[in-house]
Protein backbone atom coordinates (compact mmCIF):
# COMPACT_ATOMS: atom_id res chain seq x y z
CA UNK A 1 0.00 0.00 0.00
CA UNK A 2 2.65 2.76 0.87
CA UNK A 3 4.45 2.19 -2.54
CA UNK A 4 1.50 2.48 -4.41
CA UNK A 5 0.71 6.02 -2.67
CA UNK A 6 4.61 7.00 -3.65
CA UNK A 7 3.51 5.78 -7.00
CA UNK A 8 0.01 7.94 -7.16
CA UNK A 9 2.39 10.52 -5.85
CA UNK A 10 4.96 10.55 -8.32
CA UNK A 11 2.47 10.12 -11.24
CA UNK A 12 -0.01 13.07 -9.65
CA UNK A 13 3.49 15.16 -9.81
CA UNK A 14 4.27 14.06 -13.09
CA UNK A 15 0.91 15.11 -14.53
CA UNK A 16 1.08 18.94 -12.29
CA UNK A 17 4.75 18.97 -14.18
CA UNK A 18 3.27 18.70 -17.70
CA UNK A 19 0.67 21.60 -16.71
CA UNK A 20 4.10 23.98 -14.83
CA UNK A 21 5.68 23.34 -18.52
CA UNK A 22 2.31 25.01 -19.67
CA UNK A 23 2.86 27.79 -17.06
CA UNK A 24 6.62 28.39 -17.82
CA UNK A 25 6.36 29.00 -21.56
CA UNK A 26 2.94 31.16 -21.44
CA UNK A 27 2.46 32.77 -18.10
CA UNK A 28 5.63 35.45 -19.11
CA UNK A 29 4.52 36.26 -22.59
CA UNK A 30 0.84 36.83 -21.47
CA UNK A 31 -0.86 33.73 -23.41
CA UNK A 32 -3.64 31.93 -22.28
CA UNK A 33 -3.39 28.79 -20.05
CA UNK A 34 -6.05 26.83 -21.75
CA UNK A 35 -6.10 27.69 -25.11
CA UNK A 36 -5.07 26.69 -27.80
CA UNK A 37 -4.08 23.23 -27.07
CA UNK A 38 0.02 22.56 -27.26
CA UNK A 39 1.68 22.43 -30.55
CA UNK A 40 4.64 22.00 -32.00
CA UNK A 41 6.49 25.70 -32.17
CA UNK A 42 8.49 24.32 -35.41
CA UNK A 43 5.61 22.97 -37.66
CA UNK A 44 2.45 23.65 -35.43
CA UNK A 45 0.94 20.77 -35.59
CA UNK A 46 -0.93 19.67 -32.24
CA UNK A 47 0.34 17.53 -29.90
CA UNK A 48 -1.99 14.39 -29.74
CA UNK A 49 -2.72 13.04 -26.13
CA UNK A 50 -0.63 10.17 -26.47
CA UNK A 51 2.11 12.34 -27.26
CA UNK A 52 1.47 14.45 -24.04
CA UNK A 53 2.08 11.65 -21.81
CA UNK A 54 4.69 13.12 -19.01
CA UNK A 55 8.45 12.10 -19.46
CA UNK A 56 6.99 8.62 -21.28
CA UNK A 57 6.37 10.58 -24.38
CA UNK A 58 9.26 12.78 -24.84
CA UNK A 59 11.51 8.99 -24.69
CA UNK A 60 9.54 7.48 -26.90
CA UNK A 61 9.87 10.24 -29.54
CA UNK A 62 13.41 10.29 -28.80
CA UNK A 63 12.86 14.11 -27.92
CA UNK A 64 11.49 14.76 -31.24
CA UNK A 65 8.12 16.14 -32.72
CA UNK A 66 6.35 13.38 -34.20
CA UNK A 67 5.54 15.39 -37.25
CA UNK A 68 8.24 17.44 -38.16
CA UNK A 69 11.14 15.78 -36.34
CA UNK A 70 12.06 19.23 -34.37
CA UNK A 71 14.09 19.09 -31.16
CA UNK A 72 12.06 19.03 -27.72
CA UNK A 73 13.79 20.68 -25.18
CA UNK A 74 14.81 18.52 -22.77
CA UNK A 75 13.42 20.72 -19.78
CA UNK A 76 10.15 19.50 -20.69
CA UNK A 77 10.54 16.50 -19.15
CA UNK A 78 12.79 17.72 -16.43
CA UNK A 79 10.81 19.67 -15.15
CA UNK A 80 7.74 17.04 -15.10
CA UNK A 81 10.41 14.68 -13.88
CA UNK A 82 11.47 17.39 -10.52
CA UNK A 83 7.97 18.11 -9.93
CA UNK A 84 7.20 14.09 -9.18
CA UNK A 85 10.34 13.83 -7.61
CA UNK A 86 9.40 17.40 -5.43
CA UNK A 87 6.07 15.54 -4.72
CA UNK A 88 7.41 12.54 -3.57
CA UNK A 89 9.84 13.82 -0.71
CA UNK A 90 7.08 16.17 0.23
CA UNK A 91 5.47 12.94 1.48
CA UNK A 92 7.86 11.56 3.16
CA UNK A 93 9.15 14.67 4.73
CA UNK A 94 6.43 17.13 4.97
CA UNK A 95 3.07 15.48 5.36
CA UNK A 96 1.49 12.06 4.02
CA UNK A 97 -0.28 12.26 0.62
CA UNK A 98 -3.11 13.82 0.61
CA UNK A 99 -3.70 15.72 4.19
CA UNK A 100 -3.26 19.67 4.11
CA UNK A 101 0.49 19.70 5.05
CA UNK A 102 0.90 17.89 2.18
CA UNK A 103 -1.37 19.78 -0.13
CA UNK A 104 0.42 22.74 0.78
CA UNK A 105 3.71 21.84 0.59
CA UNK A 106 2.67 20.20 -3.17
CA UNK A 107 1.36 23.98 -4.34
CA UNK A 108 4.70 25.09 -2.97
CA UNK A 109 6.74 22.84 -4.84
CA UNK A 110 4.26 23.75 -8.47
CA UNK A 111 5.23 27.55 -7.16
CA UNK A 112 8.78 27.11 -6.77
CA UNK A 113 9.40 25.28 -10.27
CA UNK A 114 7.47 27.34 -12.00
CA UNK A 115 9.13 30.96 -10.49
CA UNK A 116 12.52 29.38 -10.95
CA UNK A 117 12.52 28.36 -14.44
CA UNK A 118 10.04 31.55 -15.69
CA UNK A 119 12.93 33.41 -14.16
CA UNK A 120 15.93 31.54 -15.72
CA UNK A 121 14.28 32.26 -18.92
CA UNK A 122 12.86 35.85 -18.77
CA UNK A 123 14.06 37.22 -15.46
CA UNK A 124 10.78 38.29 -14.08
CA UNK A 125 8.90 36.43 -11.25
CA UNK A 126 5.49 36.84 -12.14
CA UNK A 127 2.77 38.16 -9.36
CA UNK A 128 0.72 35.85 -11.26
CA UNK A 129 1.89 32.91 -8.77
CA UNK A 130 4.10 35.21 -6.21
CA UNK A 131 0.37 37.37 -4.72
CA UNK A 132 -1.93 33.66 -4.74
CA UNK A 133 0.80 32.13 -3.28
CA UNK A 134 0.95 34.13 -0.39
CA UNK A 135 -2.47 34.14 0.12
CA UNK A 136 -2.14 30.69 0.15
CA UNK A 137 1.07 30.34 2.64
CA UNK A 138 -1.23 32.45 4.98
CA UNK A 139 -4.27 30.81 5.19
CA UNK A 140 -2.30 27.72 5.73
CA UNK A 141 -0.64 28.93 8.59
CA UNK A 142 -3.64 30.90 10.18
CA UNK A 143 -5.59 27.04 9.69
CA UNK A 144 -2.81 25.52 11.38
CA UNK A 145 -2.86 27.42 14.53
CA UNK A 146 -1.52 27.66 17.18
CA UNK A 147 1.87 30.61 16.96
CA UNK A 148 2.42 29.58 12.64
CA UNK A 149 0.47 32.76 11.20
CA UNK A 150 2.48 34.75 13.72
CA UNK A 151 5.46 33.01 12.64
CA UNK A 152 4.16 33.45 8.74
CA UNK A 153 3.85 37.03 9.28
CA UNK A 154 7.35 37.18 10.50
CA UNK A 155 8.90 35.44 7.58
CA UNK A 156 7.46 37.35 5.20
CA UNK A 157 8.38 40.55 6.33
CA UNK A 158 12.01 39.55 7.55
CA UNK A 159 12.59 38.16 4.01
CA UNK A 160 11.19 40.33 1.91
CA UNK A 161 12.36 43.57 4.47
CA UNK A 162 15.90 42.10 4.18
CA UNK A 163 15.38 42.30 0.11
CA UNK A 164 14.23 45.55 0.09
CA UNK A 165 16.65 47.11 2.01
CA UNK A 166 19.09 45.57 0.04
CA UNK A 167 16.80 46.71 -3.38
CA UNK A 168 17.17 50.33 -1.33
CA UNK A 169 20.53 49.91 -0.58
CA UNK A 170 22.44 49.19 -4.11
CA UNK A 171 19.91 52.06 -5.73
CA UNK A 172 21.22 54.45 -3.01
CA UNK A 173 25.08 53.47 -3.90
CA UNK A 174 25.06 52.47 -7.66
CA UNK A 175 22.24 54.60 -8.86
CA UNK A 176 20.51 51.52 -10.37
CA UNK A 177 18.49 48.34 -9.61
CA UNK A 178 20.21 45.41 -8.47
CA UNK A 179 17.49 43.09 -7.93
CA UNK A 180 14.16 43.44 -9.01
CA UNK A 181 10.75 43.87 -7.16
CA UNK A 182 9.90 40.14 -7.99
CA UNK A 183 12.01 38.83 -5.92
CA UNK A 184 10.73 40.90 -2.91
CA UNK A 185 7.21 39.71 -3.98
CA UNK A 186 8.94 35.98 -4.09
CA UNK A 187 10.42 36.19 -0.49
CA UNK A 188 6.99 36.84 0.93
CA UNK A 189 5.15 33.98 -0.49
CA UNK A 190 8.35 31.80 0.37
CA UNK A 191 8.67 33.89 4.18
CA UNK A 192 4.60 33.35 4.70
CA UNK A 193 5.17 29.58 4.01
CA UNK A 194 8.44 28.67 6.22
CA UNK A 195 8.47 30.94 8.64
CA UNK A 196 11.25 33.05 10.02
CA UNK A 197 14.30 31.01 10.41
CA UNK A 198 13.73 28.75 7.65
CA UNK A 199 13.88 32.21 5.65
CA UNK A 200 16.97 32.94 6.87
CA UNK A 201 18.80 29.83 5.53
CA UNK A 202 16.57 30.24 2.17
CA UNK A 203 18.81 34.04 1.50
CA UNK A 204 21.61 32.10 2.98
CA UNK A 205 21.88 29.56 0.70
CA UNK A 206 20.30 31.12 -2.17
CA UNK A 207 22.92 33.92 -1.63
CA UNK A 208 26.01 31.32 -1.81
CA UNK A 209 25.07 29.42 -4.82
CA UNK A 210 24.33 32.95 -6.40
CA UNK A 211 27.94 33.94 -5.53
CA UNK A 212 28.96 30.35 -6.83
CA UNK A 213 27.63 30.83 -10.31
CA UNK A 214 28.67 34.39 -10.47
CA UNK A 215 32.27 33.88 -9.62
CA UNK A 216 32.34 30.78 -12.28
CA UNK A 217 30.43 32.93 -15.22
CA UNK A 218 32.78 35.71 -14.52
CA UNK A 219 35.73 33.16 -14.74
CA UNK A 220 34.80 31.64 -17.72
CA UNK A 221 33.28 33.96 -19.49
CA UNK A 222 34.92 37.13 -18.91
CA UNK A 223 31.84 39.31 -17.57
CA UNK A 224 32.05 41.94 -15.20
CA UNK A 225 30.85 42.20 -11.61
CA UNK A 226 27.78 44.09 -13.69
CA UNK A 227 25.95 41.50 -15.10
CA UNK A 228 22.23 40.22 -14.23
CA UNK A 229 21.99 37.29 -12.31
CA UNK A 230 18.30 35.49 -11.84
CA UNK A 231 18.01 35.04 -7.92
CA UNK A 232 14.60 33.70 -8.28
CA UNK A 233 16.42 31.02 -10.10
CA UNK A 234 18.78 30.12 -6.65
CA UNK A 235 16.13 31.11 -3.84
CA UNK A 236 13.55 28.69 -5.64
CA UNK A 237 15.69 25.32 -4.78
CA UNK A 238 17.11 26.91 -1.63
CA UNK A 239 13.30 27.80 -0.59
CA UNK A 240 12.17 23.82 -1.27
CA UNK A 241 15.86 22.86 0.21
CA UNK A 242 14.29 24.66 3.32
CA UNK A 243 11.03 23.33 3.27
CA UNK A 244 12.03 19.47 3.22
CA UNK A 245 15.12 19.86 5.51
CA UNK A 246 15.70 23.19 6.95
CA UNK A 247 14.29 22.08 10.54
CA UNK A 248 16.91 19.53 10.88
CA UNK A 249 19.43 22.19 9.34
CA UNK A 250 18.18 24.84 11.71
CA UNK A 251 18.06 22.68 14.48
CA UNK A 252 21.68 20.75 13.97
CA UNK A 253 22.85 24.97 14.33
CA UNK A 254 21.48 25.61 17.03
CA UNK A 255 22.68 22.60 19.00
CA UNK A 256 26.01 23.66 17.45
CA UNK A 257 26.07 27.57 18.81
CA UNK A 258 24.51 25.81 22.31
CA UNK A 259 27.29 23.52 22.93
CA UNK A 260 29.56 26.26 21.49
CA UNK A 261 28.84 28.81 23.64
CA UNK A 262 27.28 26.69 26.82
Amino acid sequence: MATLTVVFVALFGLVFGSFLNVVIHRLPRDLSLTRPPSSCPGCGARIKAYDNIPVLSYILLRGRCRSCGRRISPEYPAVEALTAAGFVLVHFRVGPAFGLDFAAGAVFTCALVALGFIDYHHQVLPDAVTLPGLALALAYAYVRGGGAFRDALLGAVGGAGFLLLVYAGYLLVRKKEGLGMGDVMMMLMVGAYLGPWRTLLVLILGSFAGALVGVYVMARKGRTAQFALPFGTFLAPAAFVAMIWGEKIVGAYRDYLASRLG
